[in-house]
Order: C-alpha cells, then structure tokens, then sequence
C-alpha cells in the first residue's frame, strides 16, 4: 500500500514562484512506487488548492484555470485521519494524506509558520521542526546561535525599522565603524531579495530603505575581501549527518542575486531551474585545508540549530587570510540541492528518500516522548465552585 504524500509549495511568500519550481522538481522525482503523491499548492492569497493538475508548472501561469478546476481545501485531523476536505457549502473529502513533505521557501512556510500548524494537528512532516525553521529563517537569531556555538561569523550589527526610523543618524554610525563595503539584508528573507552592497553612507542608506520594505529587523554585515563564496549541503538530522561536495558559485554581480538563481538559467532554457541553474563550479576550486574548515563548520553550525533532512550552507571565505565564515542556513534549499547530492553519488529520487524516511524517525522519536500528563487537575475546580462559581 502506498504512502500518501502531501506535497506542500507556493505560500504568501516573495519566494512564491522559487517554492512552484522546487516543488515541480520533487514531485517528478519522488518514487511513485511508494508514494501517492498529493500536491497542496498554497495560493499568495493565503488559500490551500489540491489537484492532479498541479504536477504540471504550466497550469500556474493560468491562474483562473487552475481555480477553476483545482480543489479548495482546509486540512484538518479527524478521527486520527488527516484529511483534505473541500471548502464551501457542501463539504466533502478529497483525499487523506499520511505524511507531509512542505517545499516552500521563505516566510509563512520556511519560517516555522507552517511547520507549527503541522505539530498542532499532529501530522508527521519532512525537513526541520518549527524550532529550528525559526531560527534558520531570522539571519539574526541564527547569527547569534552560532556565535554562542563558536561558528565563526563576519562581524554584523542589527536593528529595527523603527529604530532606524527614529535614530538613523546614530545606527548609520554605528554600522560605519564595521567598514565599507557592507551588505545590507532583510532578516527574514531568502534568495538574495531585498539584498543590497553598499560602498558609501548614500549607497548604505539606499539599501536600508530599500530592506526596511521588506522587513522590520535589518541586518548589516561587514563583506569579506579576497571572497570566494562556497555552499555544501548537510543530510540528516542531530543524531547523524552526510555532506555533500563543495559548490562554489559566482556571479557577474556583487553578490549571488535572486536573478542569478533562478532568472538566468530561464532566459536561455525556456523555463527556471531554480538553484540548479545558477552559475557553479562543482567541486569548489579551494585547498583541502579550506574544505575541511567547511566540511567542520558545516557540521557544528547544522547541530547546533537541530537541523533535520536537508539544508544548504552557505559560507563565505577569505581566501588570502584562510578565514571560513558561516554565512547563513537554508532549511529548505532551492530545488532541495539535489545537484550537490547528484555530484555526491545520491541520486534526486535517493535524496528524497532519505529525507522521508528522516522524517519518520523524528517523528517516531518525538511520539516517544512524554507531551502530556494523564491526569487532569481541572477535574477538581467544577466540583470546588460548581457551575455557578465557573459562570461567574
């Protein structure tokens, strides 16, 4: 008997489309031996469609079609069953899933948001749980956990938008003294949007206005000369991890943008193939020496945020000094980073496999777990005040 698979993707989320692509890239290599698979797309509205016709990325350039003749559903736990029921007067089941796989990107889904509605209802899901999902969505959080972990990081200041707001004069100050060029991110969010370098106070307060509209915690890092930038993938989960090879990646901009991710590789191939398009050197051009650093760093920066299944980490290198620096985690990479496993002799299907199956040991090992106690010491207040005393 198969298991069936709901595939979560899209979400109200700037990663929206990067989320389709990923997930469009999953569906087509997951083993359908084992798997029913059931996609669960999530509209920038907010709204939860399932549908055969959500396997095929073409139908999301229509998106009235696809309302048309997708399902709309809520999921919800009934009975011990998680079921996809259609919204609307007449209510009825589509379909019962077993297992949940959430491929999105960014807020409202990487974030721990989703991951924490899956817990509540109870349905077993793949990748990191809400903790570490909200850690590795805030560049801050994740900075200071690092830190606190001794994962070497670039110097960094931080601030809210209504700080800036009020004290801009004073933060700009502050952030100076780390050194132009800087690099100026929204916190929360990923695939280089809302990213900006600046090499001057004009260029720095254009980026902070430009970041401030994405998000209401900014942060500023100083830029690590002599740089070769390098990604490695890390499969498991806090008991037991694999690497993958060494990326590195370039590009003809300051800095890796969210055009060279998943723009570029469309205008020449007629459609994105998410992070697999972005121009890489596979395995990357550094000394053995550097990519032990790396290999090292990787593990203790994916321990210490209890990561589970599948992250990319991103490092940043000083070449001439042979500093290794962490840059930031993703818990649910682009196109999941099959093609660092497919370098790494796992090929996609494999991947998705192991990550499955991580998925059902965490949750056998969470069930085991004491959540609740048996007793109930409320049952004692009804008989204490009765029913006058609870209506009051």
């Amino acid at each position: 008997m198969k298991i069936k698979l709901g595939v979560i993707f899209g979400g109200v989320s700037v990663e929206h489309e990067v989320s389709v692509i990923t997930a469009i890239q999953a569906m087509n290599n997951i083993d359908q031996n084992r798997y029913d698979i059931i996609p669960i797309y999530i509209t920038k509205e907010g709204e939860w469609y399932t549908g055969e016709m959500l396997k095929d990325i073409k139908i999301y350039s229509d998106m009235d079609l696809l309302k048309r003749y997708a399902n709309l559903v809520v999921l919800y736990k009934k009975e011990g069953r998680f079921i996809l029921q259609s919204k609307g007067f007449l209510k009825r089941e589509i379909t019962d899933v077993d297992i949940c796989f959430p491929i999105m990107h960014g807020t409202n889904g990487e974030d721990g948001s989703l991951q924490g509605y899956l817990e509540t209802i109870g349905i077993p899901y793949c990748e990191s749980d809400h903790y570490a999902s909200v850690v590795g969505q805030d560049k801050i959080f994740m900075k200071q956990i690092w830190q606190a972990s001794s994962v070497p990081v670039v110097k960094y200041e931080w601030f809210y938008d209504t700080d800036y707001q009020s004290n801009g004069d004073q933060i700009i100050s502050k952030i100076t003294k780390i050194g132009y060029p800087l690099i100026v991110k929204p916190a929360r969010l990923g695939s280089s949007v809302g990213i900006q370098v600046a090499h001057d106070e004009v260029e720095l307060r254009e980026a902070i206005n430009d970041a401030i509209k994405y998000d209401t915690k900014i942060l500023v890092e100083e830029v690590v000369q002599n740089l070769k930038e390098v990604n490695i993938s890390v499969l498991g989960n806090y008991r037991k991890q694999k690497l993958s090879v060494i990326e590195e990646v370039g590009s003809k901009n300051d800095l890796l943008t969210y055009e060279d991710k998943y723009v570029g590789g469309g205008k020449t191939k007629g459609a994105s193939k998410g992070m697999a398009s972005a121009k890489r050197i596979i395995p990357a051009h550094i000394s053995q020496d550097l990519a032990d650093k790396v290999r090292d760093i990787a593990i203790k920066a994916y321990r210490s945020l209890n990561s589970s299944g599948v992250v990319r980490i991103d490092f940043l290198i000083d070449e001439k000094n042979k500093k290794v620096y962490a840059n930031e985690i993703n818990s649910i990479p682009g196109s999941l980073s099959f093609y660092l496993w497919n370098k790494s002799n796992l090929e996609y299907r494999e991947l998705l496999d192991e990550i499955l199956n991580i998925a059902v040991k965490d949750y056998k090992d969470k069930q085991n777990k004491i959540h609740s106690f048996d007793t109930n010491i409320l049952s004692g207040y009804a008989k204490n005040v009765g029913i006058k005393g609870v209506k009051k």
